[in-house]
């Protein structure tokens, strides 16, 4: 393992025995020089000179940056759940909102970034706030699309928890949209998916909406 190169990040590593994960700033390194040879080759056929000066580092720069940016493959969202699930007798809406998202799109690999809103209502269990934010990274940092990316997570809120009700809504912005194709600037992509009582309860829906447009503090 790389250890000493100033561009490494953060690397996610299992416990077994915790069932849970901790960060490591480390990289595979057989994965970093295999990305590495083709991100070369790839500049080559794009006209530039791999052997320029600015350019000496970058596949490597970019081989650890690609690990960093889906390192959400090697990680368990469940068990980050179910490392902090506590039993309480609370059955009102958890809302955490305005996380920041920051994902690739697996058509085109260009960034995706905005906001998630993550609502459940508890039976039995709650868990962790932080953990509702490092779920919705774990499963950012993949080549992704907003509509499975919003699915994934009320799915693994819902199996981890078996809450009264899920909700995720998720805005962001898709660089596909803004430096390729239809070239809009402005566009914002909505979307959302709901389980429980958010799906059959328009009060609760509303109650929801409500709360995650709101300027509380």
């Amino acid at each position: 393992m790389d250890k000493n190169n100033e561009d490494f990040g953060t690397y996610p590593d299992f416990d077994n025995n915790r069932n849970g994960y901790q960060k490591l700033d480390v990289f595979n390194e057989e994965n970093v020089n295999e990305l590495a040879s083709h991100y070369k080759e790839i500049l080559r056929l794009l006209g530039e000179d791999p052997g320029r000066e600015g350019l000496l580092k970058t596949p490597v720069r970019i081989a650890k940056a690609m690990q960093f940016f889906t390192q959400g493959y090697e990680i368990d969202p469940n068990a980050i759940l179910m490392e902090a699930r506590f039993k309480e007798d609370y059955k009102q809406m958890v809302i955490v909102k305005d996380i920041e998202i920051y994902s690739l799109c697996e058509h085109h690999l260009v960034p995706f970034f905005g906001k998630a809103h993550v609502a459940y209502i508890p039976n039995k269990y709650i868990t962790g706030l932080s953990k509702i934010a490092r779920v919705v990274d774990a499963f950012a940092r993949r080549l992704q699309v907003q509509e499975r990316l919003t699915t994934q997570i009320k799915n693994c809120i819902h199996e981890a928890l078996q809450p009264l009700g899920v909700a995720v809504v998720i805005e962001a912005k898709h660089l596909c949209m803004q430096m390729r194709g239809i070239q809009k600037q402005n566009s914002v992509t909505t979307t959302s998916d709901f389980t429980g009582a958010f799906l059959t309860s328009e009060k609760t829906r509303q109650e929801f909406i409500h709360l995650i447009t709101a300027d509380l503090l």
